[in-house]
């Protein structure tokens, strides 16, 4: 295989992949929900979205339990106003129903909704004890109605609620600290019956099947629930998966979290001490009507008559900020995710934030980056454009070969490697340049387009945000006119249908990152600029070399 046809292979397969993702996207809408039409439920799946979870010991066959309300139901209301965040919780179970991420934006002039009550788009995380007669996130607990705001300062902001039913007394109560997406979650119970009882925290959320709205689809990342425990490690699962009841993941472990991904953000219940073997279930189920809920089962607590016990837990939601949230658990950092080029993905991000720390501009640091690149690259490339140089020298000689041999491919062949033996040109010799950097140019991909640090983040002029595509389409417009000319330096394909085809690759390419972020779009540019001089400047020398040569 020439470096012109492994080029275009390399070019059509990965846009080929890409644009496949997309299709699908469109083709097959995740879940949605036409009016008046449930969606199809499989084998696990409940008659609403109200369903309590599993009883414990019951989460691994994921039995869903009866229920006496098809709607979810709205009562008084907390609003808690941080820095960072707003939240509404609903004395219905304490749930919060509602969660804006105000320094992010959704659009130009609306602030990002992480959470959010909305027919068809509900989104809550919840809490609640499984037990004969105890609260859960169906009971209506006492709330004090009204805004919670944090004031000047003030570092942490508490709101509690209470439950009480002939069993127990339970009083939950959320904490919300300055410049954190961390809510503490504490739940009092007090036994008020004369007989020891044994109480089964759980934590969960509900949750649509689609993806967040205004996400492209020509970018293909994932939205559903994640799982992580020592064993077991990362595990994503896909909501088709839960509507076929063929869900892989773990079951029961003594360590643990469970979160619910999308591009950028994401939530996640985590024990607050980082040591805590405390067994627990995780389960995934499909509750019909397009709504899911995942959660975790947390040993009973037993309480004695009269004995009062508190558990703890915490819940993160907010952005996918890697540097912050590897410290708060173990695998936590995995939900930016990079797939199984983490390994070169994650050097690449931690090389990317340090250049931004230098320059305070993320698309200066992509600019950077793709320099020290294509620098670590240079003697592979340089390799690579010498062998396309010197091929396309001799096009006018290979082509002069065809047509004297026409069919007779045996002789083509041996006449073709003489050349090449008298030249001294490895027909070979771009390929495996090209094949090493293809996984790094892949890494950046997802490093790129998974970074929540590029969201708003300006470049110049009229780039104001590097996570969305160009307004104004004229970064992809250069590139074409890049890759244009990367093509024209490059030998021409003796076949003449394969030269039309690599003349249109650069327009057909560019058409698609029209869609692209703007970030990704200026990678790939400043890599084309860099590649045509380095091209240009290996094309002078050999063409010099030449000359001499002659005189």
């Amino acid at each position: 295989m020439d470096t012109q046809r492994l080029i275009a292979f390399v070019v059509f397969s990965f846009s080929l992949l890409m644009l496949w993702n997309a299709w699908q996207d469109y083709t097959h809408p995740k879940h949605a929900v036409v009016a008046g039409v449930p969606a199809a439920k499989g084998p696990e799946a409940s008659t609403n979205a109200n369903a309590l979870p599993p009883a414990p010991g019951q989460a691994l066959k994921g039995v869903p339990q009866p229920t006496d309300s098809a709607q979810v139901a709205i009562g008084a209301r907390a609003k808690v106003v941080t820095d960072v965040l707003t939240a509404e919780i609903d004395a219905n179970g304490g749930d919060i129903r509602d969660l804006v991420l105000s320094k992010y934006l959704e659009s130009e002039n609306t602030p990002f909704r992480l959470f959010e009550e909305k027919a068809g788009r509900n989104y809550f995380a919840q809490s609640g004890l499984i037990g004969q007669g105890l609260p859960n996130h169906k009971t209506v607990f006492v709330l004090e109605p009204g805004d919670y705001r944090l004031k000047d300062g003030q570092n942490e902001l508490k709101v509690s609620m209470k439950a009480t039913t002939p069993n127990a007394e339970v009083v939950k109560t959320y904490t919300f600290r300055r410049g954190s997406y961390v809510v503490d979650v504490d739940t009092q119970i007090r036994n008020l019956g004369q007989s020891e009882l044994d109480a089964f925290p759980y934590y969960q959320y509900l949750r649509n099947g689609l993806p967040p709205e205004g996400e492209s689809k020509m970018i293909n990342t994932f939205t559903g629930p994640a799982i992580y425990t020592e064993a077991g490690k990362y595990q994503k699962v896909k909501f088709s998966d839960i509507d076929k009841g063929k869900q892989e993941h773990a079951k029961e472990a003594k360590d643990g979290w469970i979160g619910m991904a999308q591009h950028h953000f994401f939530s996640a219940w985590l024990t607050r001490d980082p040591a805590d073997a405390s067994s627990r279930e995780f389960y995934t189920r499909s509750l019909g009507n397009g709504e899911y809920s995942a959660g975790m089962i947390m040993p009973a607590v037993k309480l004695a008559p009269g004995e009062e016990k508190t558990t703890i837990m915490s819940l993160y939601a907010g952005p996918q900020e890697l540097e912050k949230i590897k410290h708060l658990a173990s695998g936590l950092d995995l939900v930016v995710d990079y797939g199984w080029l983490t390994v070169l993905a994650y050097p690449i991000f931690v090389l990317l934030n340090w250049l931004h720390k230098l320059v305070q501009n993320w698309g200066t640091a992509i600019i950077l980056l793709t320099v020290l690149i294509k620098l670590v690259f240079y003697p592979l490339s340089a390799a690579s454009y010498k062998s396309m140089a010197k091929m396309k020298k001799l096009a006018p000689r290979l082509e002069n070969l065809k047509q004297r041999f026409g069919d007779d491919r045996q002789k083509l062949h041996e006449a073709m490697m003489k050349i090449y033996s008298e030249e001294k040109i490895n027909p070979l010799g771009g390929c495996l340049p090209i094949l090493v950097q293809i996984p790094v140019f892949i890494a950046l991909y997802w490093v790129l387009l998974g970074a929540v640090e590029l969201r708003q983040a300006p470049f110049a002029l009229w780039i104001q945000d590097l996570s969305k595509p160009d307004p104004f389409y004229v970064l992809p417009v250069i590139m074409a006119i890049s890759s244009f000319i990367q093509v024209k330096m490059s030998p021409a394909p003796a076949d003449p249908v394969q030269a039309k085809v690599m003349m249109i690759m650069p327009v057909a390419f560019s058409v698609m990152f029209l869609f692209f972020p703007a970030g990704l779009v200026l990678y790939w540019l400043v890599n084309n600029v860099l590649s045509i001089l380095q091209q240009w400047r290996i094309n002078t020398v050999i063409n010099s070399a030449a000359n001499d040569s002659k005189h």
